[in-house]
């Protein structure tokens, strides 16, 4: 697996690195700093005192960058794998997604900045931009990382699933887990009790999710994978979030769906909530 660990200096990027402990050697693996170096702003400066001033804190920024990705590859766990480091200039999310396609990642992990949902409608989030944009899974992380052992694997269909089975497939993971299956049926009762007919639909469709669910671990306990499975009814980030909690997870894995999908994923209130309240790392394929 090709894996592109992308930093910042900032603390849930250093949790990031410290995530690579739990992930399988990388055929690849690639240490990248974007430098985002602003142009100075001031109108009446001098065009040359301007590419100086520029200049000099390109070169300021460099040096540090140098210095975070010395730091960052002496922190590499020890099975990490052969590991290249990257200085380019350019919007974050620019660089880390060009250079995703590049080198043909599998896998871009790294620390969410923690900007709260109202600074995020004003200035934009990087992470959920590269969960828009990026080729391959995403890891999100936010804060400090325990051993990722138990999972939750939220399922919408058919498509979630086979997504999640070919990830899956690639060994992602440095030791043995345990992936819980999870879909919810999104409650449809009317306002008034006694409706026979209305329960005993939700009661068929409650059993074939599970019956769905079902299928879908055994395929996972096929290739090697602990996989229970549970289907529930009620609002799909609230189950989510509370399924976490409930099974202490030590992450989210979620699925996407194409550019249009993934717009959903990031921008719709399901995955926009449990972006924004996730007690753990979420890792978004594709």
């Amino acid at each position: 697996m090709k894996t592109l660990l992308a930093v910042d200096g900032s603390d849930n990027s250093y949790e990031a690195v410290h995530a690579l402990k739990y992930f399988s050697r990388a055929e690849q693996l690639t240490l990248l700093h974007a430098l985002d170096v602003p142009r100075p702003a001031y109108p009446m400066m001098l065009p040359k005192v301007a590419e100086d001033l520029y200049k000099t804190l390109e070169q300021s920024k460099r040096e540090d960058g140098e210095r975070l990705l010395d730091r960052v590859q002496s922190l590499l766990p020890t099975h990490a794998g052969p590991s290249t480091k990257y200085l380019r200039i350019g919007s974050p999310e620019e660089v880390i997604v060009s250079m995703a396609k590049e080198q043909k990642a599998d896998l871009i992990v790294m620390g969410a900045r923690g900007l709260g949902p109202i600074k995020e409608r004003l200035f934009g989030s990087v992470s959920h931009r590269i969960l828009t944009l990026a080729p391959c899974a995403t890891l999100i992380v936010n804060g400090p990382v325990k051993a990722m052992k138990q999972i939750l694997l939220p399922l919408e269909g058919l498509s979630d699933a086979e997504a999640a089975i070919r990830f899956l497939q690639l060994k992602p993971f440095h030791q043995a887990i345990e992936v819980t299956l999870l879909t919810v049926l999104t409650s449809t009762e009317p306002p008034w009790p006694g409706d026979a007919a209305a329960a005993a639909a939700s009661t068929e469709k409650l059993e074939e999710q599970a019956a769905y669910i079902e299928g879908v671990a055994e395929r996972l306990r096929a290739i090697g994978y602990q996989a229970p499975g549970v289907a529930v009814v009620g609002t799909p980030s609230s189950m989510i979030l509370q399924e976490t909690t409930t099974l202490q997870s030590d992450l989210i894995l979620m699925g996407t769906r194409g550019r249009q999908g993934i717009t959903r994923f990031v921008l719709g209130s399901v995955s926009h909530e449990v972006l924004h309240k996730m007690p753990c790392p979420v890792l978004a394929f594709h």
